[in-house]
């Protein structure tokens, strides 16, 4: 059964992420990321200059098939079968369509109401399925 944690009161939803997929790559996952089609130029720009000389390995939707299937790191704005990820990250507000597909679902959201209520409704969706989710509040936690 897939794994589902949720990453509240991220302060910034793609500077948490760039985080978030800097350690993820580091460690060798393959991950697709699922955000806003209009966040996802922002999202690629920000992977690419994080950290002065840090690049972030990453691959969209409009890159060739062999470009996606060897990056680590795939962003989208629906889920496929493009890098044989194995961990999903949601940026998006609505839940997630094949989310089962995956071994590890992130959750990620700020302290905004409104991304808060949706993240109450994709909690519930989740556990009408028989998933308890994992819960992460990040104002607690140490950040890196």
């Amino acid at each position: 059964m897939t794994e589902v944690a949720f990453h509240f009161n991220a302060p910034d939803k793609l500077g948490y992420a760039c985080r978030l997929l800097r350690k993820a790559y580091l460690r060798g996952a393959r991950v697709m990321v699922l955000v806003e089609e209009r966040e996802r130029a922002a999202l690629d720009v920000a992977l690419w200059t994080m950290a002065n000389g840090e690049f972030i390995p990453h691959s969209g939707p409009m890159d060739p098939a062999h470009v996606r299937s060897r990056s680590p790191i795939h962003l989208a704005s629906e889920v496929s079968a493009a890098n044989g990820a194995t961990v999903l990250v949601n940026l998006r507000l609505g839940m997630p369509a094949g989310y089962e597909g995956f071994a590890r679902v992130i959750e990620v959201v700020t302290g905004d109401q409104e991304d808060r209520g949706h993240a109450r409704d994709r909690w519930k969706l989740y556990k009408a399925q028989g998933i308890e989710p994992q819960r992460h509040d990040l104002q607690l936690a140490p950040q890196d």
